[in-house]
């Protein structure tokens, strides 16, 4: 695959509500993102992140405000900006190979054009052994890297995820967070990510957003200075996560629960047996 440089996101005074009676989703947004950087937006779930990364793919419409990718106004999807969402959304009696390559299928690339370009996809996402398997017959943590891969195959510029892990087991999600950081710097693509996990945010992010407030706001942009790989153990990594935690809380205007941060290291820590 040719490697890319990402795009310039520039989101400037970004406001949405769904209709012209219901609340203001949130208001005044601004982002600016050079290329390949990672963002990653946390927040308490109705803050708007989702609604936020929606508009970013081009999937929902703003209100007002400008959202543009290297100059261009987003107003509808492109094989350019690709979104992974919580659910891998496969086609179960299909192989992961006839998966990976439907887009471009629908594209009309020549076969051999695709059979090359898929078993390259299939190769980064580590599923060699599985492309004539069907997906129904993979685990959550394998559809998910189908899914991976069926965004890859099409070189995006930026990748969107929408808590594409929160189903998956702790193993498995804490290596695809560190696959997933990892291609977006080898390739150079952008990634944009919501959650509400501030390990993920650690593990996979260049500068995490904080959105709070009803309607919601970005009311910290915090630099996640960390070399790669990133390790939960390292002390560096937890010194940075426990400083995130508490610009999260007061955000949130919540007080760090002491068994909360407890059973969330424990959480981290048991993520580590196989890492």
């Amino acid at each position: 695959m040719a490697e890319r440089t990402g795009v310039q996101i520039t989101i400037k005074t970004l406001t949405h509500r769904y209709t012209a009676k219901s609340p203001v989703t949130f208001e005044n947004v601004d982002v600016m993102a050079e290329p390949g950087e990672a963002l990653v937006i946390i927040g308490r779930s109705g803050c708007g992140k989702s609604t936020l990364l929606h508009i970013l793919a081009g999937l929902l419409g703003k209100t007002s405000g400008t959202v543009r990718l290297d100059g261009k106004d987003v107003t509808e999807p492109s094989s350019q900006w690709i979104m992974m969402f919580q659910a891998p959304h496969l086609f179960p009696w299909m192989s992961v190979e006839q998966n990976v390559g439907i887009g471009l299928r629908f594209a009309r690339w020549p076969d051999d054009k695709v059979k090359k370009r898929v078993a390259e996809v299939i190769g980064l996402v580590h599923l060699e052994e599985f492309a004539r398997s069907n997906t129904q017959d993979l685990s959550g943590g394998q559809q998910q890297r189908v899914a991976l891969a069926r965004s890859l195959v099409m070189e995006p510029d930026l990748l969107l995820l929408d808590e594409p892990f929160s189903a998956l087991d702790a193993f498995t999600r804490a290596t695809l967070q560190k696959d997933v950081r990892a291609l977006s710097k080898q390739l150079g693509f952008n990634l944009v990510m919501v959650t509400h996990d501030i390990d993920e945010a650690v593990i996979m992010a260049d500068r995490a957003l904080v959105m709070a407030g009803s309607p919601g706001q970005i009311v910290h942009d915090f630099k996640v200075d960390l070399e790669d790989p990133r390790e939960r153990q390292d002390p560096k990594v937890q010194s940075m996560r426990a400083t995130l935690m508490q610009i999260f809380h007061d955000a949130a205007g919540v007080p760090v629960d002491s068994e909360e941060e407890e059973n969330s290291n424990a959480a981290s820590n048991a993520e580590l047996v196989g890492n």
